[in-house]
């Protein structure tokens, strides 16, 4: 099988997102990382344009990376310099990379307007540009930018330049689609054509998602000819970003028959993705294909029925080829099929003709209908479960909160205080605590009276707290007075699990899910300690 090598430019090209910064040690992290996954090339970023590029040069020479080689970024040299004497030039070679990629004007009217130079010195500064720094570096990558659009419009000096690097010693010739608006169709015309003008030439992708077009141009290139593609992880990058390497990777291992990063690799795709998003702190994509949450989850009754049959029924490919995971999700569009496999991963071992499983399913679309989300909390469902099963947990009972706001004009902050009644093995536990905010107040004086108790729950710990104002729910009146649905997420010194409560109060939907997540917690030390 033919081998494709990926370039990955998420330390330069993907950096350039909106909201998206990293610090040197971070691209070091995500560097090492990218080496792990088996990928050729990584581009760490243009030495010669800011600080934080300049440190990461400085800092990975004492990194050893076992699969990828490390590329540093940047243009032809300026009009006004000779390459000798031009400090973008002089400052990729201070990365000491071996391998130098610089991008060159192939549109003529950037060469006329954003350089305002004549097109004919333009070719100059390509040629002389790959001739210097091929005599300096072992490999040298010249990114034709805007050569799809600059095709269209002029493809005798599209192709003029790309010549022009070629036979100053370029080792790749990289088609750019810089604006991220050609079509698939456009882009394997123009690819053929360089095939046909230039055989010899060894060619590469660079795809911008304008068009919600990269994979596929990335991928009808390869199909063409293409020995080399460039993206990012998640497809980060400039406006719409870049082709995703999280799709193009498997699409051209499992789909198109190229050998990339091997079949063992694939297994580190979703970690990466996920690692990579909790370094830049965004949020995962999670209908992203191949490795987002949502890629291999199921909802509706009928697909959950087949797939539990056989899952190539609604799946394309395994999931944990790429590392990820199949998830059936509780919905009011479940069928009996989702119970059994939610009940089953659970560990509770349930029939189909159990009238466990019809109550439960009855329970669960009118608990839906009133905003609860129970495919987001595996945990609240579990004690539904037992509630339904007959097996409620008793670990304390409640009798009574009361919670006071308060804030004075010279206050900078509003006082929260709650009380809290409950019962205890046999006892009755009044408690109060103040906290930050409402929720925390109630939280504090609750755990008050149970800690002394269940002392496990000191290591319990609050790690996420979302709020949502349903509209649609069964008897909403829409505004203020709207359903909220407040999501919990909980955890301990070796797990983590997501609670739920719903109401017109964000108080009560709050101790709803606050109280499920205690439950939980009381629940799984007691399961630990009987085995």
């Amino acid at each position: 099988m033919q081998q494709i090598t990926i370039y990955d430019t998420t330390l330069r090209d993907g950096a350039q997102a909106e909201e998206l910064n990293l610090t040197t040690q971070d691209k070091i992290r995500i560097a090492q990382k990218l080496d792990d996954l088996g990928i050729h090339y990584i581009e760490g970023g243009w030495p010669g344009s800011n600080p934080t590029d300049k440190k990461f040069f400085d800092a990975v020479r004492s990194c050893t990376f076992k699969n990828a080689k490390l590329a540093a970024f940047g243009s032809t040299h300026m009009a006004k310099f000779t390459p000798e004497k031009d400090p973008n030039l002089a400052g990729l070679l201070e990365a000491e990379t071996p391998v130098v990629t610089i991008f060159g004007k192939t549109w003529d009217i950037h060469a006329t307007i954003a350089l305002g130079v004549p097109l004919e010195r333009n070719l100059e500064l390509i040629a002389n540009s790959v001739a210097y720094l091929k005599a300096r570096v072992d490999e040298v990558i010249f990114d034709a930018e805007h050569f799809f659009d600059g095709y269209k419009r002029n493809p005798e000096y599209a192709m003029k330049a790309l010549n022009a690097a070629l036979e100053a010693g370029a080792d790749r010739l990289v088609l750019c689609d810089t604006n991220g608006g050609s079509l698939t169709s456009e882009i394997g015309e123009a690819v053929r054509a360089v095939r046909e003008k230039l055989p010899e030439a060894r060619l590469g992708v660079h795809a911008h998602n304008d068009s919600e077009l990269a994979v596929a141009n990335s991928l009808e290139a390869v199909r063409l000819g293409a020995v080399q593609v460039q993206g990012t992880i998640n497809g980060y990058g400039e406006r719409c970003g870049n082709a995703n390497l999280c799709s193009v990777i498997p699409n051209l291992e499992l789909k198109m028959g190229f050998t990339v990063i091997g079949r063992d690799n694939l297994a580190k795709l979703q970690p990466i993705s996920n690692f990579v998003s909790e370094i830049a702190n965004l949020r995962p994509f999670m209908r992203q294909p191949f490795v987002g949450a949502s890629a291999f989850a199921h909802k509706g009754g009928i697909h959950v029925s087949a797939i539990l049959k056989d899952a190539r029924t609604y799946e394309h490919i395994p999931p944990e080829t790429v590392g990820n995971e199949r998830r059936v999700l509780l919905s009011d569009q479940a069928g009996k099929s989702n119970i059994l496999f939610k009940a089953h991963e659970l560990g509770y071992k349930l029939e189909k003709d159990d009238p466990t499983v019809d109550r439960l399913l009855k329970e669960l679309k009118i608990k839906e209908s009133m905003g609860y989300e129970y495919s987001v909390a595996d945990a609240s469902f579990e004690l539904v479960l037992r509630q339904t099963l007959g097996q409620p947990l008793h670990y304390f009972h409640f009798r009574n909160f009361f919670v006071v706001d308060a804030k004075r004009e010279e206050d900078p902050e509003p006082m929260s205080e709650a009380t809290v009644i409950v019962d205890v093995k046999g006892q009755q536990e009044h408690t109060a605590a103040t906290g930050l905010g409402p929720v925390n107040a109630l939280d504090q004086a609750l755990r008050k009276g149970l800690e002394r108790f269940y002392p496990g729950l000191k290591e319990m710990r609050l790690l996420d707290f979302k709020v949502r104002v349903l509209s649609g729910a069964v008897r909403d009146t829409g505004g203020t007075a709207s359903f909220v649905r407040v999501l919990v997420e909980s955890g301990d010194k070796t797990d983590h699990w997501t609670t739920m409560g719903v109401s017109h109060n964000i108080i009560e939907a709050s101790w709803q899910a606050v109280v499920d997540a205690i439950n939980y917690k009381l629940f799984k030390d007691e399961m630990a300690a009987a085995e």
